[in-house]
Parts: C-alpha cells; structure tokens; sequence
C-alpha cells in the first residue's frame, strides 16, 4: 500500500504566509475593480434615470427598480458573488407586502434587488445617502426617504409608505433600523413596519440575508469580498383582522420567525 506523502510543518507555514500575503495584495485591486465597475453600472443606467424623472411617480419609481435590479444583477456577477434564494414560499407577484428584513450588511441595499425579483417595491432609506453624486438621484426616486433624527420627517414618510401601498406596491423596512451590532442573530425591532402593515392590512413577508455579512461587513466598504450570497424568503405573516393592541405580539411573531430561520441555516451572527 503507497502512504500519503507528508508534508513538513515548516512547508505548510511557508504556504500559508504565501496565501496570506497573496490575498493582503490582491485584495485593494479587488476593491478597486468592485468599486469602479460600481460606478461604471451607475452611469450605464443613467440614461434611464434621466427618463424616469420626466414620467411621474409610481412609472418613474418602477422603471429605476427595473433599472437598479439589472445594475445589482450586473455588478454581483463582475465581482464574482453569486446570489441565491432559499424559498420557503414564493413572492406573489400580485400581490404587495411590507417586506422586512436583517439589516447587518452595507451589501443589503443591491441583494434587496436579488431576492425580490419582479415586484415593484420602495425601500425605506436614510436621507444621507441620497446625497452621494449620481448614486443619489437614483436613491431618491427608487427610495421613501427617512431622516431620523426629525420628528416631521419621520411622520412624513409613514404618509407616504402609506400612499406606495395603496398603489399596490410593496414596501421593503429594514426593522432594527440600522445594522445590527450585537452580537445576537437580530437586534430589536422597531414599531414601524408592522403598525404600518397592521394600519393597510398588508402581510409581512420576512428576508433574511445568510452570507451579507461575509460578502461585506458592517465595519466598512473595504471588507467587500467575492462568494457565495444567499437569502431566506420566509412565509407570509397575515395580519388580517389586527389592531393597534397587535402590533406587539405581530413584531415578536416576526422576530422569532426571522431569529429561528438565521439558527436553522447556521447561526451566522453568533
């Protein structure tokens, strides 16, 4: 019988500094390629944003949807992350919801665009990044804006989610608010999304987001890194018949739904 060939101790350190070192270089050519190909999409598209702002909402808001889902889908594809869903229960197309997901990546806005494929939805965002050059114009057609630390802005965007609804399309709310930090598989979510589902009588539809964390982590843009990305698309939560006096037990319905699903796959927070 032919034993394995050992290989010495010292040989395997040697590889392993190699590797190391090999990444530590090519990593900031990564970046950079990841991020000019990010900017080169934008303007690709532009054209079509530049017609979106002379058709009116909801038309405008819809075709930049369109056009951000063709970016995301051209972008993660260049820089080497492949996405796939894990559907537990499919999107209905005709229908709308309030769709809430794990907010733990700065890769969660573009994944948005991958795990609801066909569905004209708006995204309720931070007023601050509608201030990035190119980037922002389409941010502000695409997104309900929210600066949170005003009380007016704040009620504004609750009438409007409210008017995107009633157009019968979909809602996307990051629940914790910002990325969660903790430690723990979700932080704690805030009233909004579901007094807003419970106030239209909307189903919640939960995501969640297995590998963002891994593709780029909340700590800074520059962790961005190519693989494999996936997200759970859970069951529908009807909220037929709610009241206000539900919103609690809808938020801890949703959050043990959302919690359970990030144990199941692995636990990727812990």
């Amino acid at each position: 019988m032919q034993h394995a060939t050992n290989i010495p101790l010292s040989r395997v350190v040697k590889l392993t500094l190699a590797m190391l070192l090999l990444k530590k270089i090519f990593h900031p050519v990564y970046i950079i390629y990841s991020y000019l190909l990010f900017i080169v999409g934008l303007f690709i598209i532009f054209p079509g944003v530049l017609l979106a702002l002379v058709l009116g909402q909801p038309t405008a808001g819809n075709l930049v949807i369109k056009l951000s889902r063709a970016w995301s889908d051209g972008w993660l594809f260049f820089i080497g992350i492949t996405h796939k869903n894990i559907v537990e229960e499919p999107i209905k197309i005709n229908r709308h919801y309030v769709f809430v997901a794990n907010h733990i990546s700065y890769l969660d806005i573009p994944l948005i665009f991958q795990a609801v494929r066909k569905n004209p939805i708006r995204i309720l965002g931070k007023i601050e990044m509608s201030k990035i050059p190119v980037f922002g114009l389409l941010y502000r057609l695409a997104v309900v804006l929210i600066d949170r630390s005003s009380n007016k802005s704040r009620s504004d965007s609750i009438f409007r989610l409210r008017d995107v609804l009633d157009k019968n399309i979909s809602i996307f709310i990051f629940p914790e608010g910002t990325f969660n930090e903790s430690g723990n598989p979700l932080k704690h979510f805030y009233d909004g999304a579901f007094r807003m589902a419970i106030e239209t009588q909307t189903p919640i539809k939960p995501i969640i987001y297995l590998d963002a964390i891994n593709r780029m982590h909340h700590k800074g843009i520059f962790t961005l890194t190519p693989g494999l990305s996936r997200a759970v698309i859970l069951p529908e939560i009807d909220v037929t018949g709610y009241t206000h006096d539900d919103i609690a037990a809808l938020k801890k319905n949703t959050f043990g739904a959302m919690q359970a699903c990030i144990l199941k796959y692995g636990g990727y927070y812990t």
